[in-house]
């Protein structure tokens, strides 16, 4: 009898109730069991399990064991599972996270489609704008915008986002393009107020980063909100590119100053590399990238 063998058995007697219930439930002998418990415990040199007419009890030593055996146990079967899912059918629950808005206009779509390509797959999408940790809440693959510290995750740019400035023609068409940011202090404008982010518009002037403070009269909590407003031809807006891409191919609104740009953030694919990189993990990582990178590829712009 082999030690994996020896180490099953002795795992399901830890579970009780009786050495005969574990023969019925592994379809095995009662001798068969028994003689796996003898073995261990002379190769071992120690007694684990304390027999009694009525019960079987742990001993000391079989509780740690035991506890040692489910581990190892475990650990064989998702080896297994991960060398044979490489080349499997894509099966069972993937968890995804994304920032909220950019998740509700792009990533959802990119799993509705995936579902249907893959029956067996079940997602749990979680839209939000912190940064979960990917090992510690159980997350399988992650979108992030903006550059990635340095950690064991994997990685794949899918692509960019830049930090437009925008308005309606019509407002243009009255109040003119502006041609610096500079002129953007005696135009209408709308500012996005968000925990941690700086009132002051930011962009490029002359290779280096330079923040104008704009006089903006309106000021919104959401770009959603700001958007809106740039739409009914209030004022200039600035607001991250994937959030605008409908208006600006609709023609609602225009994208100017975009000589002066920062340099677009980078869209990224995260994913923990290694044995628990399942078929349904990798199948989506690539579905996924593929899909972000055609619908990123107009915010390849300035920077």
């Amino acid at each position: 009898m082999d030690r994996i063998q020896e180490m099953t058995l002795f795992a399901a007697v830890a579970e009780g109730p009786s050495f005969a219930a574990v023969s019925r439930n592994l379809n095995v002998s009662t001798a068969t069991v028994t003689r796996a418990v003898a073995q261990l415990e002379a190769r071992l040199g120690t007694l684990l399990i304390v027999r009694t007419t009525r019960q079987l009890r742990l001993t000391e030593a079989g509780v740690r064991f035991a506890d040692d055996c489910r581990r190892l146990l475990a650990d064989l079967h998702e080896a297994e599972n991960a060398a044979a899912g490489i080349h499997g059918t894509p099966r069972g629950l993937l968890t995804v996270t994304a920032p909220q808005v950019f998740g509700d206009l792009h990533v959802t779509p990119i799993m509705t489609d995936y579902l249907t390509q893959h029956p067996q797959v079940q997602i749990r999408g979680l839209l939000m704008d912190r940064i979960a940790g990917q090992l510690e809440e159980g997350i399988d693959v992650s979108v992030r915008i903006g550059e990635l510290p340095d950690s064991s995750m994997t990685a794949i740019q899918a692509g960019t986002v830049r930090r437009m400035v925008c308005a309606s023609p019509a407002y243009l068409a009255v109040h003119g393009t502006p041609q610096h940011p500079g002129d953007l202090i005696e135009r209408e404008t709308v500012s996005v107020m968000i925990t941690g982010r700086s009132p002051d518009w930011t962009f490029r002037i002359e290779g280096q980063h330079q923040e104008v403070k704009v006089r903006s009269r309106l000021s919104m909590t959401s770009f959603t909100a700001s958007i809106h407003a740039a739409v009914d031809g209030w004022g200039l807006t600035q607001v991250p590119s994937y959030q605008i891409r409908r208006h600006l191919q609709a023609g609602t609104l225009c994208a100017v100053l975009e000589d002066f740009e920062v340099r677009p953030m980078p869209v990224y694919v995260v994913y923990v590399e290694g044995r628990r990189g399942s078929s349904k993990v990798r199948s989506f990582v690539d579905f996924c990238v593929q899909r972000l990178r055609a619908d990123l590829e107009y915010s390849a712009g300035p920077g």
